[in-house]
């Protein structure tokens, strides 16, 4: 449910709607523990980065209707939208920096 839940999310076009959904998905997150602080961040950034994967124009709305942004790439409208090379970069350094933390561990 929670999975259909996001993906809906990212076909809202109305505020109230927006407003709604983001409340069903916190709620998710506070039963799997989180307090309501963590629970909006984490829903927030699931959002961003879910609405990563479409079109830009998708992005810019389900930013704008959550208030959320990419957890990596920033917002859309401040940061633009990366280019794959860009995109490749941020992937490789990430898997550089868990790579170096396991061997660390």
């Amino acid at each position: 449910m929670i999975e259909e839940t996001y993906q809906y999310a990212l076909t809202i076009t109305d505020q109230q709607e927006a407003d709604d959904t983001f409340e069903i998905l916190v709620g998710y997150a506070l039963q799997a523990g989180k307090d309501r602080l963590e629970a909006e961040i984490l829903v927030r950034q699931n959002l961003g980065y879910l609405a990563g994967y479409h079109s830009n124009e998708t992005r810019a709305r389900v930013e704008r209707l959550f208030r959320c942004s990419h957890p990596i790439f920033g917002a859309l409208l401040a940061s633009g939208a990366p280019t794959p090379e860009q995109a490749f970069a941020w992937g490789q350094k990430i898997g550089e920096d868990l790579r170096r933390r396991k061997e660390e561990s």
